[in-house]
């Protein structure tokens, strides 16, 4: 063992190992960081995760093609931006009067 140090101190097979240390650490804390950006994008993602918008069952915004036009008047009838009976007259001209 002793025959592998030279006078520098440094062993002859430690010496590559530490000069290229370096590159290990740069893509260790690479992986590290890819690794936690990967699971934050797939957590917001999900359905129901943070990607959901606040004041939606769906977490699509009022007007996307998933909202029918009741919907959409019911979520204008909630913000207050109609009075009940534009509801009501409305709701009617949308079912054809049967309800």
């Amino acid at each position: 063992m002793m025959d592998c140090f030279r006078g520098d101190g440094w062993g002859v097979g430690m010496g590559m190992g530490m000069g290229l240390g370096w590159i290990w650490m740069i893509l260790f804390w690479g992986l590290v960081i890819t690794g936690i950006v990967a699971l934050v994008r797939w957590v917001v993602a999900q359905p129901g995760g943070a990607a959901t918008a606040p004041g939606t069952a769906s977490g699509m915004p009022a007007g996307t093609p998933t909202s029918t036009p009741l919907t959409i008047l019911q979520e204008r009838y909630a913000r207050g931006e109609i009075d009940r009976a534009e509801y009501e007259t409305k709701r009617r001209d949308l079912s054809g009067g049967q309800i």
